[in-house]
């Protein structure tokens, strides 16, 4: 990877992109929220989530996001909405840098998740809902270095799985989330 990863590169990287939309009979939606940290480069928000019985992400890190509502005009919507709602950041003035490709969560096939990359001029403060238990902002370029993979164990309905992570002291990103994360940076990468 050649110089940081900044807006300039990830606009360029998303402008002429073409995203897939799957049809799915429940849908989701995911904002990656970028932001400046001390320099030009680029931090994502990243939450934990609040540890629930019967929740099948329960504390595992995440980006702001959740199922669409009827009363969301669209997925764009949705995920300005769950972001508000779950850490209280307004989207609203936010630049939106593009879309990815759908993705699916391995647990289910009727859920599809719209992932939509937003630009902010600057890291702003969380203020946590009752489905958030930590947000933290961690920068692009130690997740592309992969200075911050690693495999770890996981259960998955009572079976350990050995899978792909970011491990950010103790919180491991995997899952959807970190092929979510994955694919923005290769396709951001690729660019250069």
């Amino acid at each position: 990877m050649s110089g940081p990863i900044d807006l300039g590169r990830v606009r360029s990287a998303l402008t002429h992109a073409a995203s897939r939309e799957h049809a799915a009979r429940r849908r989701a939606a995911v904002a990656l929220v970028l932001a400046p940290s001390t320099s030009a480069a680029l931090s994502v928000l990243l939450v934990r989530r609040t540890e629930r019985e019967g929740d099948p992400w329960s504390g595992h890190m995440a980006l702001p996001g959740g199922h669409a509502h009827p009363d969301d005009a669209d997925l764009l919507d949705t995920a300005r909405r769950e972001t508000l709602e779950e850490v209280g950041i307004d989207l609203s003035d936010a630049e939106l840098l593009g879309r990815l490709d759908d993705v699916s969560p391995m647990r289910s096939s009727d859920l599809t998740v719209s992932p939509f990359v937003f630009g902010v001029t600057a890291q702003r403060t969380a203020t946590l809902s009752n489905e958030v238990a930590e947000a933290l902002w961690v920068p692009l370029d130690a997740l592309a270095s992969d200075a911050l993979r690693d495999t770890r164990e996981v259960e998955v309905r009572g079976t350990t799985l050995r899978v792909p992570a970011y491990v950010i002291d103790e919180r491991v990103v995997w899952g959807m989330t970190f092929r979510l994360l994955e694919r923005f940076l290769a396709q951001v990468i690729g660019t250069a």
